[in-house]
């Protein structure tokens, strides 16, 4: 499945909610309750992404040509966004990971009530995902 039809997914998943900001905040958050244990071993400066209000870690892994990530945040609302970044761009080539345009998050709303921190934060993470897949090539 390409990133273009997992972000529609995600898009029909939220519409499902209606534009009811509180259970799409909630949704969200139980999202980011998905995401696979993070170990604490992890949780190195290393693996932080700047530039994001919060916390947050993330960790990828090459392996038959594509790109496995995992990672945590210390917020509920961040971790979400994060495992749905998780969501788009787990199992992906670097290339595909490259030229991927994210359009889900104006589409399902969510960009009404990230806010300018969460959504410099949001960049930042997107930014990361990028530049990993982009040392990935130069590196394959």
């Amino acid at each position: 499945m390409i990133t273009e039809q997992i972000q529609n997914e995600i898009i029909d998943n939220f519409n499902m909610l209606d534009d009811d900001i509180e259970m799409s905040l909630n949704y969200l958050m139980e999202l980011g309750e998905g995401l696979d244990p993070f170990d604490d071993e992890l949780r190195v400066d290393d693996n932080i992404i700047k530039g994001c209000q919060s916390k947050v870690w993330l960790t990828h892994t090459f392996s038959d040509d594509k790109l496995l990530f995992s990672g945590d945040s210390n917020t509920a609302i961040t971790k979400g966004l994060l495992s749905l970044l998780i969501t788009v761009f787990n199992n992906r080539t670097p290339k595909e990971i490259i030229e991927s345009k994210l359009f889900f998050i104006n589409e399902t709303g969510l960009c009404r009530f990230i806010g300018t921190q969460r959504s410099n934060g949001l960049e930042a993470m997107e930014n990361r995902f990028k530049v990993i897949a982009l040392n990935s090539l130069k590196n394959g």
